[in-house]
C-alpha cells in the first residue's frame, strides 16, 4: 500500500487521538505498533464504540480497547489468501521481528463496500425549518433544497436510507412547502413520500405529533441538514437490543485548542498545564431511532425541541440511550463552510 503510514499509529495514541487517525485514512481501522513497529494491536471505530459504551473514556490508552491478536501474514501470498478467504479490510504482512512492513488491502487497494443488509424501516424526515443559518440561500430555496453537487441535501439523505431498503418516507414541511413538493412532484425516482404541513412552526419534535397512529413499530426521525454514513444496521441492532424508546445518533467531535491551557487552583496556583490539547465531546446529529409510543407523549400543535421529547422520555424512567459514531460519518450542512465540506467529501475537488 502506498498509504501505509495512514494507517499506522503509536501504542500510546489516546481513544481520541486513535479517532483522528482512523477518520484520516478511510479504511476505519488503524495498526498500533510500539518504538521499533512492531505490531501491537489493531484498533477499529466499532472497538472504540464498544470501549465507550462499556464506560471507557476519550482519554484512555488506545490499546485498551485494541484487539491485541489481529490476523497477520509472513508473505503477500498467505496475506492474499487470507483476505479473500475471510471479509478482511486490511492484513499486516510482517518481518521475522514481528514488525510491519507492509499491509494489503486487495489487488486494487481500493475499499470495497459491503452489501447491506434489508433494514425496511420507515423514516420521518422534518424538513420545516426556515434554514436561518444558510440565509441568504435559503430565501430563495429551502433548506431541504439546497444542493450538494448534483442533488439537494433531502434527497442525498433519502438515497441513504434507502440503500438500506429504507423506503417509506414521512416528511414534515413548513417553510416554502410548495417548492419541496414540486421538487419531488417532477422526480423521476418517484418516492414512496406522505407529507405533513406544519401551518405554525413546532420546533423540531412537535411535528411528529401528526404521525401518531402511524407506526406499529420502531422509526428513524432525522432533520434534514444532516447526513449520516455509518452502520445503520448497527444503530438498529444497539436499539433494539437495548430495548431503548430512543437512541439518539451523536458524533465525536475532536478540537485541538491552539493555545497552551492552565488549571488554577486555590490562590492562583496552577494544578495542571497542556499545551495545545485536544478536546473531544459527544454532538447530537439530529438523527434518531424512535418507538410509536413516544409520540403519544407530544401535545397536538405544541411547539417543542425533540432533545426536549428525548428528555421527557428520560424522566419518566423509559431507556434513552446514545450510540456514538466517528466524526467522519457525520456531515452538517447547517453553515456555508460545512456544505463546502459536504460537498467535497461526497464529489472530490
Amino acid at each position: 500500500m502506498d498509504n501505509i503510514q495512514t494507517l499506522i499509529g503509536k501504542g500510546e495514541l489516546t481513544i481520541s487521538e486513535a479517532m483522528q487517525k482512523i477518520d484520516g485514512n478511510a479504511y476505519g481501522i488503524l495498526f498500533l505498533v510500539d518504538e521499533c513497529n512492531v505490531l501491537l494491536g489493531c484498533i477499529t471505530d466499532g472497538d472504540i464504540r464498544r470501549f465507550l459504551l462499556s464506560g471507557g473514556k476519550m482519554d484512555a490508552v488506545a490499546m485498551d480497547a485494541a484487539n491485541r491478536q489481529p490476523k497477520t501474514a509472513k508473505t503477500i501470498n498467505e496475506a492474499r489468501q487470507l483476505y479473500h478467504k475471510r471479509d478482511y479490510i486490511v492484513i499486516p504482512i510482517l518481518g521475522e521481528n514481528g514488525n510491519i512492513i507492509d499491509l494489503y488491502s486487495g489487488e486494487s487497494g481500493e475499499i470495497v463496500s459491503k452489501p447491506k443488509n434489508s433494514l425496511k424501516i420507515p423514516v420521518v424526515i422534518n424538513a420545516g425549518g426556515k434554514g436561518t443559518r444558510l440565509d441568504p440561500f435559503t430565501r430563495v430555496l429551502p433548506k431541504p433544497l439546497i444542493p450538494v453537487g448534483d442533488l439537494p441535501i433531502i434527497e442525498h439523505i433519502m438515497k441513504e436510507y434507502q440503500s438500506y431498503n429504507c423506503n417509506e418516507f414521512h416528511i414534515i414541511v413548513n417553510y416554502k412547502r410548495d417548492l419541496i413538493k414540486a421538487y419531488f412532484a417532477d422526480n423521476d425516482n418517484h418516492y414512496n413520500i406522505t407529507w405533513y404541513d406544519e401551518i405554525n412552526p413546532l420546533g423540531t419534535g412537535g411535528g411528529l405529533s401528526f404521525l401518531r397512529g402511524k407506526f406499529g413499530d420502531t422509526f428513524f426521525f432525522a432533520n434534514c441538514d444532516a447526513l449520516l454514513t455509518a452502520n445503520y444496521e448497527s444503530m438498529i441492532k444497539f436499539h433494539k437490543e437495548n430495548k431503548n424508546v430512543i437512541t439518539m445518533v451523536c458524533a465525536y467531535k475532536n478540537i485541538n485548542i491552539p493555545y497552551g491551557v492552565v488549571e488554577m487552583g486555590i490562590n492562583g496556583s496552577i494544578e495542571k498545564m497542556k499545551e495545545k490539547p485536544l478536546m473531544s465531546f459527544l454532538t447530537n446529529t439530529g438523527i434518531y431511532i424512535v418507538e410509536p409510543e413516544v409520540i403519544d407523549d407530544i401535545e397536538d400543535g405544541v411547539s417543542i425541541g425533540f432533545p426536549d421529547v428525548v428528555d421527557i422520555q428520560r424522566k419518566k424512567g423509559r431507556k434513552v440511550a446514545v450510540f456514538p459514531v466517528r466524526e467522519n460519518d457525520w456531515m452538517d450542512m447547517g453553515q456555508m463552510p460545512e456544505l463546502e465540506k459536504m460537498r467535497v467529501k461526497l464529489y472530490g475537488e
